[in-house]
């Protein structure tokens, strides 16, 4: 079996706030109808609480780091899924019953595991 991750792509909300139960129920009826598949998942905070860091000059120089998104965009990274599937064709077959693919975006893509 291949890992996969699938990177959702949404609205860029606060999954816990009271308006997004239903679709948060949605995401999680998702999760027991493929917990045998999911080896890991997350939902990621708003982008205003993320931090962007950088370093000048390249390794050991000055860490730079700036409050909020790295970019502005209509749909922002908001969480992911780390699944096993036979094939990217059954990996796929699996991120189009994440919610997000409805409204938004899922990314999938193979990962390469440590030897």
């Amino acid at each position: 079996m291949t890992q996969y991750l699938a990177l959702t792509y949404t609205a860029d909300v606060d999954w816990w706030a009271p308006e997004q139960a239903a679709e948060l129920a949605e995401y999680r009826q998702f999760g027991v109808d493929n917990a045998g598949q999911i080896k890991a998942s997350a939902v990621l905070h708003p982008t205003t609480t993320a931090t962007v860091v950088r370093v000048e000059g390249a390794r050991g120089g000055q860490v730079v780091t700036t409050d909020g998104p790295y970019a502005e965009t209509k749909e922002a990274l908001t969480g992911y899924y780390l699944i096993e599937a036979e094939d990217l064709e059954e990996a796929v077959a699996i991120a189009a019953k994440i919610p997000a693919a409805w409204n938004g975006a899922v990314e999938v893509r193979p990962v390469i595991l440590a030897k």
